[in-house]
This record gives C-alpha cells, structure tokens and sequence, in this order.
C-alpha cells in the first residue's frame, strides 16, 4: 500500500465498496430473478434490467463526466478493443451467474466460487500477459500458497455454509423457482 499515491488510501476505499457492490449483486440479481414471478423467463427479463442499470450506470455517467472535465474525444483502438472485451466478459459473466442459478445453483453457492475463483483467474490471466523479467522462478513462493488458499477457502466456504434460518412469515410460502418449481430456502437469497 505505496504512500507514494496522491490520493492516499482512497483506491483502498474504492476496492472495498466495490466488493461491497459486488458481494450485494447475486442476491440481488436472484431476488429480481424471481421477482420476476415467470418460471420461464424470469431470468432473462432480470437481466434486462442489468443491462438497462449498466447503461445508466457506465454509459451516462462516464460520459456527464468526460463532459464536466472537457476530456479529448480521441479513443485509441487498443483501448477501445480492450474496453470492449472487458465489457463482453463482465456482461456475460453477469449472464453466467443468472444460468447458474437457473440450473440449479444456491446463490451462496455460485457467488462463493465466483469470488474466489475470479482472483485466481485475474492473477494467472495477468502473469501470462505480463511475465515477470526473472521468468517463473522470480514468483515468491507465497504468490502460489495465495492461490492455493483463494481455491481453499471458496470450497470452504461453499461445502461449510450455514443451513437456512426459519423463514419469516412472509418467506413461508416458497415462490417458484426458474423452472416452475417451488423454490428450497436453499435458493432464495
């Protein structure tokens, strides 16, 4: 956590709130999924509504911003291209969480193996596209004991889950899950 950054330990702040957003996003998702009340395409209406939030969300509010700070209008194509395909894989890992939960997966469940399976990814994906200058043998070895641990602790955290608590009076009856059965409280957020 370099001092060097001008703006402190205000990134810091940004990562947690987006783990915040992000940890708050399957529960969501899946509550607007059968909110839906469609068995057959809630699920696909719900992600409607995403797409729709991240117009509103990275559409018109980066561009209000570029406008405020008077930004150039030149976009380089390696920046376009990448954007674009950081774009694609976040929709539809978005779109991937929502069949998973279609297929059968408890919400607890798939997002425990999302976050911790994501980083693992991150982490490999950006060694391959930037090697270290000492090749593979400069990595630390506690660079892999990290990931190790991240795999860990999302099977952990998945085979060891708390079992639901009883549900409140309005939760007593089960609404239908994406394919038209009534859901188990192990579904519902």
């Amino acid at each position: 956590m370099g001092s060097n950054n001008p703006a402190g330990l205000l990134w810091l702040g940004y990562a947690v709130l987006t783990v915040c957003f992000w940890g708050l996003y399957g529960i969501f998702l899946h509550s607007g999924q059968l909110g839906m009340s469609d068995a057959a395409t809630g699920r696909y209406k719900a992600f409607l509504f995403v797409g729709i939030a991240y117009f509103l969300t990275a559409v018109l509010a980066p561009l209000a911003i570029l406008l405020y700070k008077g930004a150039s209008w030149s976009f380089p194509g390696r920046g376009m291209t990448f954007s674009l395909i950081a774009g694609i894989v976040g929709a539809a890992g978005a779109f991937c969480v929502l069949l998973a939960f279609g297929a059968g997966g408890a919400p607890s469940v798939v997002m425990s193996i999302i976050f911790a399976g994501a980083p693992i990814v991150n982490a490999l994906v950006a060694l391959a596209l930037h090697p270290p200058a000492g090749g593979i043998g400069a990595i630390r070895p506690l660079f892999f004991v990290g990931i190790i641990l991240a795999a860990l602790g999302g099977l952990l955290v998945t085979l060891y889950k708390p079992p639901p608590g009883r549900p409140t009076s309005s939760a007593a009856v089960a609404p239908a899950s994406p394919d038209g059965a009534a859901a188990s409280r192990d579904d519902r957020p």
